[in-house]
């Protein structure tokens, strides 16, 4: 067994800074003529762990038959704008931030609440000069971890347990909830769901529209027995706020995935480590569903939001990746790549050095030498830098999965989306994986075939990584074919 590549991973976070730059706004000298109005811009930081993927071109999908597999050629021409990913699929350790993030603020709640002893230092109501603002948890009250007061202890024990078995303290993981909401920017742009009906209709020959239209968001909140309501609403468009959907998600993995996943098997040991056990901190989470992939990303914009300074202002988010931006991401713009380096097979052929975790043989997961997940970064990279697009676990993508999703998407930063309501048959809540896992055979860890998960589903096969949307010009990349 050899590897190709290891890949060292650097450890803090990186300092992330916002950058101001304008042009200039023109003169009354400019001789009478329009010369133009700079405008203020955002010089963007290259964003920690993430590499900068050029925009380009590419022949995505299956571009031959394979009678064996089934598999009818589906290629076509998409393009992609320039974007971030991260070079490296989320690790434990990432995630594992996002989970303790989420606990330290339900704990600050509780220590700001009277039942606790309402101490006011751990919530924020006012401003230095004593105006009333937004309440919010105030960060830099650290909580007392040692040496609390009794009130304080109750509020940090409120969120943990006994394990009525084995007597041990631990985490309660169903608390572990975070709400965010999310601005549909998309559809509060589209000309029917425009407020001045005016605006909705440009045929001058056709009256102006009359009738409200008609919006679906979805809505979130606690009944009154503590449980997680969700809810998609249909009602009259009133205004921007229409366009706010609101989301609680519970964001703890599901370590059980690791039996449920495979029928008698001795996966106990991972339930109980995988996840708790600094071994694997560099491992790539798994156990996340496409919701608890989406509440992170959210969590990880906000994160940096406030890091910079900018809470309140609207920032490109983290996000997953498209299909197609996963598609030609992990290709490196090359359409006669099926994986993301040259040649058909994930090994070479003279050196017998793999290039991605795979299962080489029925039964066999261990040739490559890792019997499931590894440490990411073990293999070399793809010309575009980034790490295991191939195996190790498959990775959402924030594309919604249908017989027919190739003919819906267009040809230029193709996406198809459709969020789900409560009451969707389940056939409708499935959302496209690529890249194939640890447990899959080499063909199915080709980066130009596209699988599919329910997206509450969590399995011990599936992670993600984000990508963000570059700002400004990129060059475009000239690899791509």
């Amino acid at each position: 067994m050899k590897h190709c590549h290891s890949l060292s991973i650097l450890p803090g976070i990186a300092a992330i800074a916002a950058v101001v730059t304008s042009c200039a706004a023109g003169s009354h000298s400019n001789g009478g003529e329009v010369t133009g109005i700079g405008a203020t811009s955002w010089t963007e930081p290259t964003p920690y762990g993430m590499v900068l993927v050029d925009r380009g071109s590419i022949k995505a999908g299956p571009q031959e038959a394979d009678s064996l597999w089934g598999l009818e050629p589906d290629a076509r021409g998409i393009s992609v704008d320039a974007f971030w990913m991260d070079e490296t699929e989320i690790t434990n350790s990432k995630y594992k931030q996002f989970v303790f993030w989420v606990r330290d603020s339900i704990i600050r709640e509780r220590l700001a609440d009277p039942a606790y002893g309402g101490n006011e230092d751990f919530k924020i109501e006012e401003d230095r000069e004593g105006n009333p603002v937004t309440p919010h948890l105030n960060w830099n009250k650290q909580i007392p971890w040692r040496n609390p007061n009794e009130d304080e202890q109750r509020a940090i024990e409120s969120l943990y347990r006994t394990n009525p078995i084995t007597g041990a303290r631990e985490l309660d993981h169903t608390q572990l909830n975070y709400r965010y909401e999310v601005y549909n920017h998309t559809e509060a742009a589209r000309r029917r769901n425009r407020l001045d009906p005016r605006r909705r209709e440009y045929n001058t020959d056709k009256p102006v529209p009359t009738e409200l239209p008609v919006i679906s968001k979805d809505t979130a909140y606690f009944n009154d027995e503590g449980e997680i309501v969700r809810e998609t609403i249909s009602r009259a468009l009133t205004g921007d706020y229409d366009f706010v959907n609101t989301y609680i998600v519970n964001v703890y993995p599901d370590t059980t995935a690791w039996i449920n996943d495979f029928e008698n098997a001795y996966n106990e040991p991972y339930v109980r480590m995988y996840f708790n056990h600094g071994g694997y901190n560099e491992y790539p989470v798994v156990g996340v569903s496409w919701e608890q992939a989406n509440a992170f990303a959210n969590w990880r914009t906000d994160y940096l939001r406030r890091s910079i300074g900018r809470e309140g202002a609207f920032i490109e988010p983290y996000r997953l990746p498209t299909e197609a931006e996963w598609e030609y991401a992990a290709r490196a713009g090359v359409s006669e790549n099926k994986y993301p380096w040259e040649g058909d097979l994930p090994l070479t052929e003279d050196k017998g050095c793999f290039y991605a975790n795979f299962k080489p043989q029925e039964g066999n997961y261990v040739q490559d030498g890792h019997i499931i997940t590894s440490r990411v970064g073990t293999y070399a990279p793809n010309d575009f830098g980034l790490y295991d697009m191939a195996g190790n676990v498959s990775e959402w993508t924030s594309t919604a999965y249908t017989e027919s999703v190739s003919k819906l998407a267009g040809d230029l930063n193709p996406e198809y989306r459709y969020d789900a309501a409560v009451e969707d048959p389940y056939r409708m809540k499935r959302k496209i994986v690529r890249g194939g896992s640890w447990k899959d055979v080499a063909h199915n860890v080709r980066s130009d075939l596209r699988m599919w998960e329910y997206q509450n589903e969590q399995r011990s096969y599936i992670g993600f990584r984000c990508v963000r949307t570059q700002i400004g010009f990129a060059k475009g990349n000239k690899k791509g074919k």
